[in-house]
């Protein structure tokens, strides 16, 4: 018989992305609910909605339905990769190499190292330093600095501690959060605005579910992150719901919330956190305001932990017993300087793109691993996954470049780039909008699932017969 060893939410978590004993197993499923609700309780969720009637064109019942089918797309795929998790006790970019191969995993490893230690980081950052300095009046870059340093004390620390403080922040954010919808939506504009009549636009309605989807998805790639401590005969069922739910729920409110902000006169010059509580009474804007600052460390704290994770998972050797909590510092520091590049150009521009790119990724990454876990269903993988097996399996990184590349060459729309389908349609004002992450996930897969007969890469053993703890996962790890 095995004991579980309880939380230490004060103690630096050790090692990298070595596989979790079964004596370290602990948690419960639902805690997952408050993981994936309090990090899109943010100014960035909020502004998902927004951009979806002032900047595609959209009604707010059009974004609403929009926003409703990209969010559970998301959180329907962030259920699922949660489950996997307490079988082997593995963070999500190291099962990534089932698909793709230890060499082939670098890709999709850094991809989502830069997305999510730098990237997003970037993004949560501005918003929280935005809602710090118009609260209390200080310089932007002050506010920024304090912003990072918590989010990147806490990311140093680890798992335990940030279970922790996203549960407590879920039920503060939720509170303030409610309050604040409530407000938007008893503000005297919106109603009329909600009411008025619009005509349908496709390449709005398609805009706005790739850009609710890659934020709903963008936590797919670090989803069994935080279930990989759970005991490994956890409810599959109720890790999904609770991953899932979490997320879902959390987005649509505060992307409704936005989409209805959208509708408010907002002050001329007003940063966009300043604009989003204008039309609040000034007690609850000021209790907003708060809320985004913590909604941003929320957040932050998730991206910079599992951009650590799969820094590691792409076969980087560090040999040190603290180089998660290590290269966490170092991705701080980074995304400090990427955020505030960000303030002094245009942020809104920026972060339309950057919700694009996300899914422009994900989606094909999404239907490969997938596709991938399905093919091997009632297999063990413990002999392939560590770091010496030099498992290969090239199927993976040519559907994803080739999924990804013609996806993007042929549909892209954004400011970056426009994609051959969209120019011959009308350019910026094509009617089918972006339809690069449905045409990337369906194409991935389906190259995947031909190359997988191709290739014929290692299948494992009967997965009852696989070790409790996969040994040697970790590049700098020669015990665990």
């Amino acid at each position: 018989m095995t004991t579980s060893t309880p939380a230490r939410p004060t103690a630096v978590e050790q090692g990298g992305i070595e596989a979790i004993p079964t004596s370290k197993r602990h948690g419960s499923p639902w805690q997952l609910f408050a993981t994936w609700s309090a990090p899109n309780l943010e100014f960035a969720t909020v502004f998902v909605g927004f951009i979806a009637v002032a900047f595609f064109g959209l009604g707010f019942w059009q974004a609403l339905a929009a926003i409703v089918l990209g969010n559970a797309l998301g959180a329907a795929s962030q259920g699922v990769l949660s489950t996997w998790g307490p079988r082997e006790g593995l963070a999500q970019l190291v099962l990534s190499r089932t698909a793709f191969g230890l060499r082939g995993n670098i890709v999709p490893a850094a991809i989502n190292t830069v997305m999510a230690g730098l990237g997003w980081f970037a993004v949560n950052s501005v918003s929280g330093a935005f809602a710090l300095a118009t609260l209390t009046g200080m310089p932007i870059v002050l506010a920024l600095v304090i912003i990072v340093v918590v989010e990147v004390a806490l990311a140093f620390v680890g798992h335990d501690l940030v279970q922790v403080f996203e549960r407590y922040a879920s039920i503060v954010l939720g509170v303030v959060f409610v309050i604040a919808t409530i407000a938007i939506f008893g503000n005297a504009q919106v109603g009329p605005g909600i009411a008025s009549h619009h005509d349908f636009s496709f390449a709005g309605f398609a805009l706005t579910t790739a850009a609710a989807f890659g934020y709903a998805a963008g936590w797919n790639p670090y989803a069994s992150d935080y279930s990989r401590y759970l005991p490994k005969q956890t409810s599959s069922r109720t890790i999904g719901l609770a991953a899932g739910l979490g997320n879902f729920v959390s987005c649509t409110i505060l992307m409704a919330a936005g989409a209805a902000s959208a509708l408010i006169a907002a002050p001329k010059g007003a940063s966009p956190t300043d604009a989003f509580v204008s039309g609040m009474p000034t007690w609850i804007g000021d209790i907003t305001l708060v809320a985004i600052a913590i909604g941003a460390i929320a957040a932050n704290a998730l991206n910079i932990y599992s951009g650590a994770m799969s820094f590691l998972a792409a076969g980087v050797k560090i040999p040190f017993s603290l180089r998660r909590a290590i290269i966490a510092v170092g991705f701080g520091v980074l995304g400090f300087i990427i955020a505030l590049i960000s303030i002094l150009t245009n942020v809104t521009n920026n972060y339309e793109n950057f919700l694009l790119v996300i899914a422009y990724w994900i989606a094909p990454w999404l239907g490969i691993v997938l596709v991938d876990r399905l093919l091997r269903r009632g297999t063990a993988i413990a002999s392939f996954i560590p770091d010496k097996a030099r498992y290969r399996n090239p199927a993976g990184v040519i559907s994803l470049v080739i999924a990804g590349v013609v996806s993007i060459v042929l549909f892209s729309n954004q400011t970056l780039f426009t994609g051959i389908v969209v120019q011959a349609t009308g350019g910026g004002t094509s009617p089918i909008g972006d339809l690069t992450p449905l045409v990337g996930f369906v194409l991935a897969g389906i190259i995947y699932l031909v190359l997988f007969g191709v290739f014929k890469p290692k299948l494992g053993g009967p997965l009852a017969e696989e070790q409790d703890t996969i040994i040697g996962v970790d590049a700098a790890d020669s015990v665990a």
